[in-house]
């Protein structure tokens, strides 16, 4: 084995309140979750990317995980472990973790009863040679709490099951055309309204065009006969006007198209039953990922029984994962915790004071160029670029943030594990920093004071979509 391999997974023991270390790491002084005097050191992070470069495209896996949304030079790389809502880089370092894998993390780290039902289904088995009962227990559960999920099938990722429902949909109608509204995934009918197209097959730029969010004219002048279904993502960081979703709800039973609801984010966060329970309409499909086993790899697509039954022959989505029992299990505790705990509520409680208080410290401050948005379980910094480089400033705060312990990438992404302390630290951390950044924006020495690279903007908020003409 390579020696920093073989040096990083030897494990000597542990420090009190903190996880096992590496190797070598014993007695290095690591940043925590305070105002800490340094920047964290990441060299261990830094040595380890060099050797990903080499294996790895991009030297990771998700994009939103990778160094361009990361401050490269100062933000750690890579992460070793976690515990509730803190996570220790492999350096050692410790931070309040705002990105909770991206997403699916809505109990926190190492959540006891999720892990319990885990370790108890390894010692029976992970995947068998028929189906297993906790497939129809997860979607008994799916059945109770989600609207309209008369039926379900499982799968593995979140573009499987939209890829599936768009599918689903063009059997169902006997249509081709797509429209969407938001970010669908890496598969090839969305992704060809996208500006990273190469490989994908040009006839697909035909058969899927894109509307715009809260704006029913742009969705009127798009959809026709030729529309199977519109899939979108019924809220993000903007809420619904002027009932929006149940205008979009009625053109498409208007026109004879399927309306689809991607709630990978909006699924157990926004209400147990996503976003048809939360704002009161009901989509024909439903398709779930992120937070439904708090980690494991588990998507779920749900929908009435008339489409859905397509699936038991005519429309062919099977896996041989779909069925595998270490998510399974994970799913029924997580569901269970969500449900028994009210963690929806939680996190909106959490949220709120996390939103308000910033949007406080921005206008106390004065900072006019920057606004907290989005539904209190999970918001973002919005920089406005037009007055400021958005770029230069959210490389800025996510460097101050890390100096402080705190792991951040634009958005506050709660979990159960979360805490009031954490969301008053949080706000101490940024009244500090906003009133450093005010200082610098109007001396104009912002981009000097960078120890790392600057930030990417993120792939969905930079794209040229594929709009339809106009008829």
């Amino acid at each position: 084995m390579d020696k920093f391999f073989q040096s990083y997974f030897q494990n000597e023991g542990s420090t009190s309140g903190m996880p096992d270390l590496p190797s070598g790491l014993t007695g290095k002084v690591m940043n925590s979750v305070c105002f800490n005097d340094n920047y964290p050191v990441i060299e261990r992070s830094l040595e380890m990317h060099a050797k990903a470069k080499k294996l790895i495209p991009g030297a990771t896996q998700t994009l939103a995980k990778g160094t361009t949304q990361h401050s490269f030079g100062v933000s750690p790389v890579f992460l070793d472990r976690g515990k509730g809502a803190i996570v220790w880089d492999i350096d050692g370092n410790e931070y309040l973790d705002y990105t909770m894998g991206v997403g699916p993390v809505v109990l926190g780290y190492c959540y006891e009863p999720v892990d319990y039902a885990i370790s108890q289904q390894l010692t029976r088995g992970i995947s068998f040679s028929l189906t297993h009962p906790l497939e129809v227990q997860v979607a008994s559960l799916l059945h109770d709490i989600i609207p309209n999920a008369e039926m379900v099938r499982f799968s593995k990722t979140g573009a499987d099951v939209t890829s599936a429902a768009v599918r689903l949909a063009r059997a169902y109608t006997g249509r081709n055309v797509i429209l969407c509204c938001g970010y669908h995934g890496w598969h090839d009918w969305y992704i060809a309204t996208t500006d990273r197209t190469l490989g994908v097959p040009d006839f697909n730029k035909e058969l899927t065009y894109t509307f715009a969010y809260n704006d029913t004219e742009s969705l009127l002048s798009a959809i026709d006969g030729s529309v199977a279904a519109v899939i979108m993502e019924p809220a993000t960081f903007s809420a619904p006007r002027d009932n929006f979703l149940h205008k979009v709800r009625e053109i498409c039973h208007q026109n004879g198209s399927l309306l689809i609801f991607d709630e990978m984010w909006t699924g157990f966060r926004l209400a147990l039953g996503g976003a048809q329970e939360y704002f009161g309409v009901k989509a024909d499909l439903a398709c779930f990922s992120k937070a439904i086993a708090n980690g494991m790899p588990l998507s779920a697509l749900t929908g009435c029984a008339d489409v859905m039954k397509l699936l038991e022959q005519d429309v062919f989505f099977y896996t041989t994962f779909g069925g595998e029992t270490l998510s399974l299990a994970a799913a029924v505790a997580t569901i269970e915790e969500l449900r028994d705990n009210n963690i929806p509520s939680v996190l909106d409680t959490l949220g709120r004071k996390l939103k308000t208080g910033i949007n406080k410290l921005i206008a106390d401050i004065g900072l006019p160029y920057i606004l907290c948005s989005g539904f209190p379980c999970r918001t973002m910094l919005n920089i406005d670029s037009n007055i400021a480089d958005a770029n230069i400033l959210k490389t800025y705060i996510q460097q101050e943030l890390i100096k402080r312990g705190i792991l951040w990438n634009g958005f506050h992404t709660l979990s159960a594990s979360h805490t009031q302390e954490d969301i008053q630290y949080t706000l101490e951390a940024y009244d500090d920093i906003f009133t450093q950044l005010h200082a610098l924006v109007k001396r104009n020495e912002l981009h000097e004071l960078l120890r790392g690279e600057v930030i990417q903007p993120a792939f969905r908020k930079t794209t040229h979509f594929n709009s339809k003409p106009r008829r």
